[in-house]
């Protein structure tokens, strides 16, 4: 809609009127999402859904630091399980080791950490042992 509202035409009227012209050019032809119901339609209405959405899309959390903390040192204990090699799995615990022995030394704001470095060697030692099984 790059034209101006031409004086003495209403603004209902000038709108409809810009939609008819698109719908004929086919402007509205491949929208994405086109035959589907609209998402969270029975929802109660939310002031903050845009910003909820595009968290959800951009994989954006608000956690504590220390909850954040703590699910990625699950994530990485989950890595290390499943790395193609042992030496990936040392680095891959050995790099979440140091972010929790420095949350512990400087502890962040938020709920306590509850968590303590991974002993490698034993975590090693069972990846080992559930491969060979």
């Amino acid at each position: 809609m790059t034209e101006r509202k031409p004086p003495g035409v209403s603004f209902e009227s000038w709108v409809d009127k810009q939609i008819r012209e698109a719908e004929q050019r086919g402007d509205f032809a491949d929208l994405p999402g086109i035959g589907r119901p609209l998402p969270d339609l029975d929802r109660p209405y939310d002031e903050t859904w845009w910003l909820k959405d595009k968290m959800r899309r951009e994989n954006v959390s608000v956690l504590p630091p220390t909850l954040a903390l703590r699910k990625e040192a699950e994530e990485a204990l989950a890595a290390a399980e499943e790395a193609p090699t042992e030496e990936r799995a040392r680095g891959i615990l050995t790099e979440i080791n140091k972010k929790i022995r420095d949350a512990l030394l400087r502890p962040p704001p938020g709920p306590p950490l509850g968590i303590r470095p991974y002993d490698v060697d034993e975590v090693l030692a069972r990846r080992r042992a559930r491969r060979e099984r």
